[in-house]
């Protein structure tokens, strides 16, 4: 599950096998407080849905823009944004998010299979 970076709904979805009486709220309730001691990370990723990290070491992410999985990236150095650019205008820079995107292997080779098949 460390790697997964599942929803809200979908620890839910997992949680309620084990303790049907679960409610969706007390799952979020426990997820923001997880991520507020740090035990957690929240992902806010472009516009979707918020996603959580058992990985709290500082890395990146990508997703795929097919199937939507989201993937770590360790490889990627966490300082990519040159030290003048945390200082900008009269803002007080506290963080910054890069998102990386594109095809997942799967869906490059599902991709490259198709047009295989269409030509």
């Amino acid at each position: 599950m460390i790697n997964s970076h599942p929803t809200a709904a979908e620890l839910y979805q997992i949680v309620r096998k084990r303790l049907p009486k679960i409610s969706l709220g007390t799952v979020y309730r426990n997820l923001e407080l997880l991520t507020q001691n740090r035990t957690i990370r929240k992902l806010e990723i472009g516009g979707s849905e918020a996603r959580f990290d058992g990985v709290i070491k500082p890395h990146h992410h990508i997703r795929c823009i097919a199937c939507g999985v989201i993937s770590d990236l360790f490889d990627v150095p966490q300082d990519v944004v040159p030290q003048q650019y945390l200082s900008l205008g009269d803002y007080d820079v506290r963080g910054y998010r890069i998102e990386f995107y594109g095809l997942c292997p799967l869906c490059k080779s599902k991709q490259a299979t198709e047009e295989i098949n269409n030509t």
